[in-house]
């Protein structure tokens, strides 16, 4: 693969031959790609705690019904201590990676404080841990064939339930999640 291609805003697919249980089945969505690597989140495997239950855990206020039992995921291996929230619309928060006009990545507490008091972004999801890899580490990988990759899709993200994310990533490239697992099964 050339070195010059940049995934932020792509998903990447774990391929069904993916022996590393963090990935395995996973949907990643890219935040960030450049010369120094790359960082996503995990954006389909939950984790046994609600929202309600995070905010009551790091003992902030929460008051929206509507969002108390969204799940929190596993973002990845690295600072799964700590939960990022991926949102849109971007706002102005004061620790957000930009991925670009409409969706941030951010990691700061006043985020959650405006999730709990006024339950905005709705548009989210908060993980614990990210997914990182240093320069050329995702390329080689891709070439490894360990990853598909497509242009990510905020409707995925956003509007469809976790456990249809997958599928729904594989469809914009024409491929059916029963087909494609139906040829990783010699591993």
């Amino acid at each position: 693969m050339a070195a010059s291609i940049n995934l932020t805003h792509h998903f990447l697919i774990a391929m069904p031959a993916m022996e590393d249980t963090y990935f395995s089945k996973a949907l990643v969505y890219v935040a960030e790609h450049n010369a120094q690597g790359a960082l996503g989140v995990i954006v389909n495997r939950p984790i046994d705690m609600t929202l309600s239950a995070l905010f009551q855990r790091i003992e902030l206020p929460f008051t929206s019904a509507k969002l108390a039992n969204l799940p929190v995921f596993f973002g990845g291996p690295v600072q799964t201590d700590r939960g990022f929230v991926l949102h849109r619309p971007l706002g102005a928060w004061q620790s957000t990676l930009t991925v670009n006009a409409e969706i941030g990545l951010t990691t700061s507490r006043d985020v959650l404080q405006s999730v709990g008091q006024a339950g905005h972004p709705s548009d989210m999801v908060v993980t614990l841990g990210y997914s990182g890899w240093a320069s050329g580490q995702i390329e080689h990988e891709i070439g490894q064939n360990a990853w598909l990759t497509v242009p990510a899709d905020p409707r995925i993200l956003f509007e469809l339930p976790y456990e249809e994310r997958l599928a729904s990533a594989l469809e914009l490239l024409g491929v059916n999640l029963a087909n494609l697992a139906g040829q990783a099964g010699h591993a």
